[in-house]
């Protein structure tokens, strides 16, 4: 994604406890390789425990900015990774469904992946959009109004959807590149 070029551009990755490792660290990786600048912003204060899946430990990351202090006035775009354990937890938490809020509300991109899209649900975003997900979720997204797909990338507006790590790639492509539109472009 080298034909990608996103100076002076901050992302957030709003992430906790139990994220997919993949789904955290390859859109990392593709932010950086793009030029901007990726923040990992978390409900925990100093680091995160990443997932192989849903049952096995994996790495641990250090969190960039605690979400009770974080402002979504601060970043460009926003990152939602999955993991079961991740999306369940965020889903929930009242800082976290504000802090998602305030990228929607300004129109700023936002992506999420596998079960990311979960807290979406919760703040009333997915009512006529077209999106895709982990296909354990398509029942919760279809029943809170959404065009569920199969497919391993969805741009519709603002939100880029992708369903599981073998879609990071077009995850990321999908993603940057709307980046580069709202943001360089504009």
């Amino acid at each position: 994604m080298a034909e990608i070029s996103l100076p002076g551009v901050k992302i957030a990755l709003l992430t906790t406890n139990g994220v997919e490792q993949p789904e955290l660290t390859e859109p990392y990786a593709a932010i950086k390789d793009a030029g901007a600048t990726p923040v990992i912003v978390s409900p925990e204060e100093k680091q995160i425990q990443a997932m192989k899946g849903d049952w096995e430990h994996a790495d641990h990351f250090d969190v960039d900015v605690h979400l009770p202090s974080a402002d979504a006035g601060d970043y460009d775009a926003l990152v939602l990774p999955g993991g079961t354990l991740n999306a369940d937890t965020l889903r929930v938490d009242e800082d976290a469904q504000e802090f998602v809020k305030a990228f929607f509300d300004a129109d700023k991109p936002v992506a999420s992946i596998c079960h990311g899209p979960w807290i979406l649900t919760e703040i009333g975003q997915v009512k006529g959009r077209k999106m895709t997900s982990y296909a354990s979720l398509r029942t919760d997204l279809t029943n809170a109004g959404a065009n569920w797909v199969d497919e391993s990338a969805v741009v519709d507006g603002n939100l880029v959807t992708s369903r599981n790590p073998n879609d990071l790639e077009d995850f990321n492509r999908s993603f940057l590149t709307l980046v580069s539109q709202r943001t360089v472009g504009a």
